[in-house]
């Protein structure tokens, strides 16, 4: 795996978002690599995201399907333009839809593993799909639909 996750390339204007935002102090924080053709995060969910005793919380589930699929879409997006996650300008996307299949209860006091494939990037949308994996089982299933942030959307990239 790279040693910088592809969160921490995003400028800092473009770093607070809840999941991923490496400046965003209450948030997740996510972390995502490239591992071969398939990205990968690790994340250990807190106490706190509980759903019913000793399961996670669906929606903290759907927030790092959600965010992992975005920074995948991101780096995938860099590769498709075979240049590093540090070029300019910045590639940043949004999710255009989200969809998680809840295969089997999560349980909350293990490492989760997600694990994404893009699956197609055309133009300005790159689709990933993503298995989230807790004790080597696939507890949920999601498909990401990223869209790249418009340039006038950037702050500082365009003047006024």
């Amino acid at each position: 795996m790279a040693t910088k996750p592809f969160q921490d390339f995003y400028p800092d204007h473009m770093a607070h978002c809840y999941g991923c935002g490496r400046l965003n102090d209450v948030g997740h924080q996510i972390k995502s690599y490239w591992d071969g053709e398939e990205s990968i995060c690790l994340f250990k969910p807190e106490p706190y995201h509980i759903s019913i005793p000793g399961y996670v919380y669906g929606g903290l589930i759907a927030s790092l399907v959600d965010c992992h699929g975005t920074g995948t879409a991101a780096a995938a997006g860099y590769r498709a333009e075979n240049r590093s996650m540090d070029s300019l300008p910045p590639l940043r996307y949004l999710t255009a839809s989200l969809h998680v299949d809840y295969l089997k209860p999560t349980p909350l006091n293990v490492i989760l593993e997600l694990r994404g494939i893009v699956k197609e990037i055309k133009g300005r949308k790159v689709v990933v799909e993503i298995n989230v994996i807790a004790n080597d089982i696939i507890t949920a299933r999601g498909q990401v639909v990223a869209v790249q942030v418009p340039e006038h959307l950037i702050p500082g990239l365009i003047e006024s």
